[in-house]
């Protein structure tokens, strides 16, 4: 075995920020139209809230039902031509949503924009352009450019709505888009031989076993239910700010200061979760404050500053979890198992997104603005007592060990069972194709020095 300075090389800089920024540049385009689509949908024939809550998720339902195909087509035809193609897809939808005058025409565009989904393809780009020794930053990267995009979009949808209106929102997705294409080309590096990588790519014969355990499964039910109330609330929630006297074009303002304040309140809940290992704790108590919020939310008393402190405590319990979900399921996923439970936890979250705008839409068309309020906090009392009977998830944390390219395939059996035998190390798979060795392991108990003199030892390298 070996070991490899985990210092950036050039070629992984480009590939990381390049990769990040399309990958944050698209998920902004999605975005952007969340506090302002239910505002500026007056002027679209055919609207209804049932309408507006469809075009607001339907982009999930054609992102949940083409990333996993996408991602086997760039294994086939490579990754640069298939995201290439996804965001042409992309910039097809937001031109068709930027030339609707109806409902109709909006909701095609949203669905043509989700069908552009390349977010598994970037993933396994990113893992073709880094080593192993580098790819877990790689992929944080990632993670925190999707949660910058979300708060830049709240505060810039609303500010470009209100200068070039809803069309304008989608003309400048379209641009991005291009932009993007051009990053593509010309910033990323060629891309390198193509290998399926356990740890970022869907693996069919690892997806039953994933999906039928009930700690995964519950993460996965998280998720969903997490970006269901969010679709679902955003309905309402522009309308809620006009009636506490905010002015369309401060949205954006608001947004900043609440979801500022919340980003601030939550890093510290994060720490103490990651660093005592009370993830499952944390868990709960997001889920309680986004359910506290709603019923607020739901109620006489969500007025003037109220409606800030409700929406203060919903984004807290928000970003918390869109912290610590993703850490959780790492932990969680057997080894060389992570990039399969990680493609159904991403569907789980679009399908949430698409069935809650259009529940949102259905409550508010049928029940007006309360009833998506309280029907989001139902839903969630039923998710905090799914997970409430969850056990902690144990203080695992995942590692990819790289093997020699001369390691005999006969001695690979055994060196997993060396590996399994170190103080610590809880799963191990090994995978000629490959020379990778992914293990977790319990860094609390984890004999380190063995594992090292394991990687050194001469008979690592038997032929």
């Amino acid at each position: 075995m070996r070991k490899v300075s985990a210092l950036l090389l050039g070629s992984e800089r480009r590939a990381i920020s390049g990769l990040a920024g399309l990958y944050a540049t698209r998920m902004l385009g999605l975005f952007m139209v969340l506090p302002v689509l239910a505002l500026y949908a007056d002027n679209l024939a055919g609207a209804t809230p049932l309408l507006i809550g469809v075009a607001l998720g339907i982009y999930g339902l054609t992102q949940a039902v083409l990333q996993i195909p996408f991602g086997v087509l760039s294994d086939r035809l490579g990754r640069k031509k298939v995201i290439a193609i996804g965001l042409l897809i992309f910039l097809l939808g937001s031109v068709v949503a930027a030339l609707a005058d109806s409902i109709a025409g909006v909701i095609a565009g949203r669905a043509l924009q989700g069908s552009g989904a390349v977010a598994a393809a970037i993933m396994a780009l990113l893992a073709d352009q880094t080593r192993e020794q580098v790819r877990t930053a790689a992929m944080a990267t990632i993670g925190i450019s999707i949660g910058v995009s979300f708060a830049v979009a709240m505060v810039l949808g609303p500010w470009l709505a209100a200068w070039v209106g809803l069309s304008g929102v989608f003309w400048v997705t379209a641009v991005l888009a291009l932009c993007s294409l051009v990053v593509l080309w010309k910033w990323v590096p060629a891309a390198p031989r193509r290998v399926r990588h356990r740890d970022v790519s869907m693996d069919r014969k690892q997806f039953k076993s994933v999906i039928r355990r009930p700690d995964l499964w519950r993460l996965d039910l998280s998720i969903f239910a997490l970006h269901l109330v969010l679709m679902a609330i955003f309905v309402v929630v522009p309308f809620r700010l006009l009636e506490a006297g905010v002015a369309i074009e401060h949205h954006g303002l608001a947004y900043l200061g609440v979801m500022g304040v919340a980003f601030v309140a939550m890093v510290p809940l994060v720490i103490v979760a990651e660093k005592t290992y009370r993830m499952k704790a944390m868990c709960l108590l997001a889920i309680t404050a986004i359910m506290l919020s709603l019923f607020g939310l739901g109620t006489p008393a969500s007025s003037g500053l109220w409606l800030f402190a409700w929406l203060l405590i919903f984004f807290t319990g928000f970003n918390l979890l869109e912290a610590t979900l993703p850490s959780m399921i790492s932990k969680l996923a057997p080894a060389g198992a992570k990039g399969t439970a990680m493609g159904v936890y991403s569907t789980s979250q679009f399908l949430g997104a698409f069935l809650g705008g259009t529940l949102g839409g259905a409550l508010a068309h049928y029940g007006g603005q309360e009833a998506v309020f309280i029907g989001s906090a139902l839903l969630s009392l039923g998710w905090l007592v799914a997970m409430w009977k969850m056990p902690p998830p144990p203080p695992l944390s995942s590692e990819v060990i790289a093997l020699d390219d001369d390691t005999h395939d006969a001695a690979l059996d055994a060196l997993m069972l060396r590996l399994a035998d170190v103080a610590g190390v809880e799963d191990v798979m090994v995978v000629p194709e490959e020379r990778l060795a992914y293990l977790k392991v319990n860094r609390k108990q984890l004999d380190q020095d063995a594992l090292s003199r394991l990687m050194a030892s001469p008979s690592s390298k038997e032929k």
